[in-house]
């Protein structure tokens, strides 16, 4: 088991920027992916950044609608993901989820999910 504990969402004006944090604790030692997806209402859940387990910091990952604007990083003394928000756009406004996967034994855990608005 794998539990995730999420902070640093909010309210923020249109080009703001916020970050969040998730830390991970309990059977850690197997993951390979650590990052966010988000929901907003009425759509369907979608990868935000990740990153992976290749050399000592991993290598970052980005959807395509948040590539330019956002940073993920791992920080694995810590077993902690963060994202980096820049130039929030109102189209960004969601639950923003934290998530962990392993491979073997293959599993995917979540977080509890953080808002974030961004307003016009």
């Amino acid at each position: 088991q794998v539990q995730l504990v999420e902070s640093g969402g909010g309210l923020v004006q249109a080009g703001g920027s916020l970050r969040l944090s998730c830390v991970a604790s309990g059977n850690t030692f197997s993951i390979n992916f650590i990052g966010w997806h988000r929901q907003a209402p009425g759509k369907e859940r979608e990868l935000v950044a990740f990153v992976d387990s290749v050399g000592s910091t991993g290598r970052p990952h980005y959807g395509d609608s948040v590539k330019g604007r956002f940073i993920v990083s791992r920080d694995n003394d810590k077993r902690a993901v963060y994202l980096q928000m820049n130039n929030l756009k109102p189209e960004d406004t969601a639950v923003y989820y934290c998530y962990v996967q392993a491979l073997s034994p293959p599993y995917t855990f979540w977080g509890q999910g953080t808002q974030v608005t961004v307003s016009s």
